[in-house]
């Protein structure tokens, strides 16, 4: 064991370190957790008991002499550096390397803002599963066997075997509200943002994939009026003061009364254009109060509860926010479309 104490010894006292890449040399092979005084300091319980003591003191003194000569080194080193004359072959007057910074994609700046807007009046972000089963996608959302929606053609069939249950890429984000009726009791207030899948032609105005917002209030007492309110202040939100929201009746098997929610066409400002077919009005989304079969299915008394669901595209707000004509264009991650959006 002497003999290890005295050549380690004579290895410190010999190794010069005049760089950084020899000083870090040193404390791997002296100082480290794996180095030669860590493996002198386990062999130390193999020295008897009544010598253990002395060589432990010799140990000791020499890991603080390593320790003293690396850190007096480390100084040197940084002092050195510090001091170094400038490099007379660099260019000051060269130009810095502008950093490159990424930009938000626009379909995540209008999910954000879509948030922080229904935020503000108490909604709180809900999600589910993008692979459901047949009862929350369908069933459950009042939608009868026969419905179209149920169609190979509109829908992606994940596994679909004669008297097993079907299991689907989710057409919209419904299945969502069912979730949280069955978990919470009411009162509810509560948005569903995230992506559906429907298994249709890609083109310009439309995608098999595609990204659906939805709001669900449902309390005592909630009344097709609140839905209206509602509407109005997110719309005006969003797109100005200046905003117009109009209401026609439609039909959607999960709401009664529905209806379709228009706004002024934002190119033309409703006085009619090739994109509002000179009606001066676009379509952002459906709306409707919660059929009471859906609250039913879902465990919710309809007698004592009602309630409201309103949803759009996210797809087709960014497109009239930001006047896109293609929606193509939010998926093939051409850059110069996405850095249209760095000062957003």
């Amino acid at each position: 064991m002497q003999e290890n104490i005295t050549r380690l010894q004579a290895a410190l006292d010999a190794f010069d370190i005049t760089t950084a890449e020899q000083l870090e040399q040193f404390r791997v092979a002296f100082t480290g957790r794996k180095g030669q005084l860590a493996d002198l300091f386990d062999e130390l319980k193999t020295v008897a008991p009544d010598q253990r003591r002395a060589v432990g003191q010799q140990l000791n003194q020499l890991k603080q002499y390593a320790q003293q000569k690396f850190e007096q080194r480390q100084q040197e080193l940084a002092a050195a550096s510090a001091n170094a004359p400038a490099d007379p072959t660099f260019d000051y007057t060269l130009p810095t390397v502008p950093n490159a910074l990424g930009t938000r994609h626009p379909l995540s700046l209008v999910r954000e803002e879509i948030v922080r807007i229904l935020a503000r009046i108490g909604f709180n972000v809900e999600e589910g599963p993008e692979i459901e089963d047949d009862w929350h996608n369908f069933t459950a959302l009042n939608f009868p066997e026969n419905h179209p929606a149920r169609d190979m053609q509109d829908t992606f069939f994940v596994h679909r075997t004669p008297g097993q249950p079907e299991w689907v890429l989710r057409t919209h984000t419904s299945p969502v509200q069912v979730r949280v009726m069955q978990s919470q009791k009411p009162p509810i207030r509560s948005i569903m943002p995230g992506r559906v899948y429907r298994n249709e032609a890609i083109s310009a105005r439309a995608h098999m994939m595609f990204h659906q917002v939805e709001a669900l209030f449902v309390d005592e007492n909630v009344s097709f009026a609140d839905l209206k309110q509602t509407v109005y202040y997110f719309v005006q939100e969003l797109f100005g003061d200046d905003m117009q929201v109009r209401f026609r009746p439609s039909f959607f098997p999960f709401t009664e009364p529905s209806a379709e929610i228009d706004i002024t066409c934002l190119i033309c400002k409703g006085k009619g254009c090739n994109i509002c077919k000179g009606t001066g009005w676009v379509e952002i989304g459906g709306c409707g109060m919660v059929d009471p079969a859906v609250l039913e299915q879902s465990g919710i008394d309809p007698e004592k509860y009602s309630g409201y669901a309103w949803g759009m595209g996210i797809e087709r707000i960014a497109m009239l926010k930001y006047q896109i004509k293609d929606l193509r264009l939010f998926t093939e991650n051409d850059m110069r479309f996405l850095r249209q959006f760095e000062a957003s």
